[in-house]
């Protein structure tokens, strides 16, 4: 028996949120109902979303997604401990005085 992810080709479901899983179905229906042309409309408005739009499509190509990202950071100048930093440092939760 297989998956979910198995039939959609999901590799790693590790950062998808409850919203990401509400996104990847609205992709799936609308390539479902509609074939390329209504998922490529589907896309364009999902790259409204670049967080987001990053998260589902490293659930779908994990390893793409890690070296692309690898390479943005070194065009910035940036270490991948700069950016580990930079990250943890945004997605603390703000002290409450």
């Amino acid at each position: 028996m297989t998956n979910k992810t198995d039939d959609l080709g999901i590799a790693d479901t590790s950062l998808l949120t409850d919203s990401d899983w509400a996104e990847i179905n609205k992709l799936k229906r609308a390539y479902d109902e509609g074939g390329s042309k209504a998922l490529s409309k589907a896309l364009e408005e999902l790259k409204k979303d670049p967080v987001r739009t990053f998260r589902i499509m490293t659930a779908f190509y994990p390893e793409k997604m890690r070296e692309a990202a690898k390479d943005v950071i070194a065009e910035l100048g940036m270490t991948e401990e700069d950016f580990r930093e930079l990250s943890q440092s945004l997605t603390r939760k703000p002290q409450s005085h």
